[in-house]
């Protein structure tokens, strides 16, 4: 069974007892926090497409920790001209683990 979510503006497939990174969530560690956005429902016999929800389906979460991606980093360059820019970025980031799924 897994479903596809829409959180903090993004899509994710989600499944029980796995964990995924989204982008930083308000709330602090160890708080259950619940997805109300479900677009897709499957289970081992059907699939339910929401237009554009599906009603009465809920993604229940636990917020693990808070955490920071890995540095990215940004280089610009104009050629002849003398310039060069180089910055990092790291993306604040929370790892949830996905408890249950709620049809």
């Amino acid at each position: 069974m897994f479903a596809i979510v829409e959180i903090a503006g993004f899509q994710y497939k989600v499944q029980k007892d796995r964990y995924i990174y989204v982008n930083r969530l308000k709330g602090e560690v160890e708080d259950k926090i619940t997805f109300d956005k479900v677009l897709l429902l499957s289970t081992d016999t059907d699939v339910k497409v929401g237009t554009p929800t599906v009603s009465g389906a809920k993604v229940e979460a636990k917020i693990l920790e808070h955490l920071r991606g890995e540095k990215v980093i940004v280089f610009k360059k104009k050629r002849r001209k003398g310039y060069q820019v180089q910055n990092g970025h790291r993306q604040c980031l929370t790892k949830i683990l996905i408890s249950d799924i709620i049809a």
